[in-house]
């Protein structure tokens, strides 16, 4: 357990002398659904993945479940577990989480490897946000029921929503596109294809298109791979894309260490 402000963090560290990896997971999502992923690299990398606040089965509820927060999280783990320098990867939420980290932090990031998340695109306006609420309201009285099982979060309906709200701001290409243009390590993309829980139509694939700009702009970001299965399977069926991705990152460190 890392303690982190007023919470503390159930944190998982393989150890060993390999390039640390740190897992950065989907908004509501744990630390095992990187396991996949974590056998493919194996074990000559040190692996380092951990429950967001109120995530999980471990880690502590907290006065604040903010995006700001879980970037200072990954701050907490690293120095909880005396890594200097790491490779962050990061899928849906935790996209977004690794790029603005390596984009703050270009001497402590060896790269990242972003999965399906982190692509700047103005979907959310006031129609968006009601249907928000009204999506978590309506999954909201059966949640309750499996948060033992630690495969839901220990947030409310309304937190959870306030949560997706505000990273929809925090995608708007006002916001991201300059913290993508800022990056000046690698990183590789690895996206899905067709649609994600609570979209419609083509809108994923037309938000993901708005990394085209991106790649133009920004030469140390690429797209690793494209893959077949949608946004919710993708670390379970194309975990070899995204193991894949990070070894090419790592190969692209041109960082003496």
């Amino acid at each position: 357990m890392v303690a982190v402000d007023d919470t503390a963090l159930a944190v998982t560290d393989t150890g060993g002398s390999g390039i640390p990896v740190v897992y950065l997971n989907g908004q509501f999502a744990t630390q095992g659904y990187w396991r996949r992923v974590i056998s493919d690299l194996g074990p000559g990398w040190r692996h380092i993945t951990y429950d967001e606040r109120a995530r999980g089965k471990k880690s502590k509820l907290s006065a604040d479940y903010s995006f700001e927060a879980a970037v200072r999280d990954v701050d907490a783990v690293l120095a909880a577990r005396g890594v200097d320098r790491a490779l962050v990867v990061g899928w849906s939420y935790g996209a977004f989480v690794g790029a603005h980290w390596a984009s703050r932090n270009p001497e402590r990031a060896i790269g990242a490897v972003l999965v399906d998340g982190a692509e700047p695109y103005d979907w959310l306006d006031d129609a968006m946000e009601q249907r928000i609420r009204k999506l978590f309201r309506r999954i909201g009285w059966f949640t309750p029921l499996l948060r033992p099982t630690g495969l839901v979060p220990r947030l409310s309906a309304a937190q959870q929503a306030e949560s997706n709200i505000e990273l929809g701001k925090i995608s708007r290409e006002s916001a991201l596109g300059p913290v993508l243009d800022k990056i000046s390590v690698p990183v590789r993309y690895v996206l899905a294809s067709g649609s994600s829980f609570g979209s419609k139509g083509d809108e994923q694939e037309r938000i993901r298109a708005s990394l085209d700009q991106v790649f133009e702009r920004n030469p140390n970001l690429k797209l690793s791979a494209k893959v077949a299965s949608n946004h919710g399977a993708i670390l379970k069926k194309d975990f070899r894309a995204i193991a894949d991705a990070v070894r090419e990152v790592n190969a692209l460190d041109r960082t003496d260490h």
